[in-house]
């Protein structure tokens, strides 16, 4: 009875410094937040959950496509990649992870990275047929040229981004000035979410480029056309996408990697850490709303985080252990 009451103390002490040090194994996380809204919001969101749920030291670092996974490669730093659009550094990602620098956790945009052409959801409701090429072409007359409405016209990606060309190519292959069609560039990126804004608000025909995710598509329901082509990912990769394409195919948009990836140092010394990173991922419709309700609401990533955390609980439980969305239940109660 002595030598228990005498090592008592000792066998608590050893329990608690073993609970501080399971507390702490994550230790120090840096999670890149990148320039754009869903992947300050993803950021946020990690860090939120990764503190409070998994008991991480997580900070947020700033961060862009390129230097961040430059960054994870060749220093180690940051630990976390939450939105890394892996097509436009996909070798260097690939090296990465076969020299046990970098591990893939899994895809952050469930769908990709979405292109296409849109049409907004109140003329296919009246017309399905607007859905599909065959029906644009057909109703070409519908869809007025802004500065000459004997023409017709197709909003285009604005001059000098990326998607300018694969757009074009497009326009190209689809021969859509064969039924009087002619390209609108809108001059910027708001020159274009201001026409599909314009168009919706007075319910008038609109054709042309966009992306997912964005809060333009969160705001306003447009249909994506279907080419009736399917996906040609080589004819995509290696012509449409290219400014030296000169005889460019018919192809829907391929999906565009967006990933989530750590340093291979962090998976191993946080699995279970990590192991959320793996379910973590959003749809591009629940992006979308997301996406709008920041800019509605001029919210950033951390206040975006919390509402998405106190509002969508089912979505966030299916990534998380028991144990860590009991922690993260009760560290959103007391904010």
């Amino acid at each position: 009875m002595k030598i228990t009451k005498l090592f008592l103390p000792a066998i608590f002490a050893t329990l608690l410094s073993s609970q501080a040090l399971a507390a702490t194994d994550c230790g120090r996380v840096t999670i890149s937040d990148m320039n754009w809204s869903s992947a300050s919001l993803m950021a946020n969101v990690d860090k939120f959950i990764l503190k409070n749920g998994y008991g991480c030291a997580a900070e947020l670092v700033p961060g862009d496509t390129m230097p961040t996974g430059t960054s994870m490669i060749e220093k180690g730093e940051p630990d976390i990649a939450p939105e890394l659009w892996s097509n436009s550094l996909k070798d260097a990602i690939d090296k990465g992870v076969a020299e046990k620098r970098l591990r893939i956790a899994g895809k952050s945009l469930a769908d990709g990275g979405e292109e296409g052409f849109w049409v907004p959801k109140y003329m296919v409701e009246k017309d399905p047929s607007l859905a599909t090429i065959a029906g644009i072409r057909k109703n070409a007359k519908m869809f007025k040229h802004p500065e000459d409405p004997t023409k017709s016209g197709f909003y285009t990606c604005p001059a000098g981004w990326n998607c300018q060309i694969s757009a074009g190519n497009l326009f190209k292959a689809l021969k859509l000035s064969d039924d009087g069609f002619e390209l609108v560039d809108p001059g910027s990126g708001a020159g274009l979410s201001g026409a599909i804004a314009k168009a919706y608000e007075r319910k008038q025909p609109w054709f042309g480029y966009y992306w997912a995710p964005t809060s333009v598509l969160g705001k306003y329901e447009m249909v994506k056309v279907d080419f009736g082509s399917g996906i040609n990912k080589d004819e995509y990769m290696k012509c449409t996408s290219s400014a030296d394409c000169e005889t460019p195919k018919v192809t829907m948009y391929p999906p565009s990697l967006v990933e989530t990836v750590t340093t291979e140092s962090f998976a191993k010394r946080a699995p279970g850490a990590y192991e959320y990173l793996t379910k973590r991922a959003f749809k591009n419709a629940q992006m979308n709303k997301l996406l709008a309700w920041m800019e509605d609401n001029q919210a950033d990533g951390q206040v975006a985080a919390e509402y998405f955390l106190k509002n969508n609980e089912a979505t966030w439980m299916e990534w998380l252990s028991p144990d860590a969305t009991a922690k993260v239940k009760k560290a959103l109660a007391a904010l």
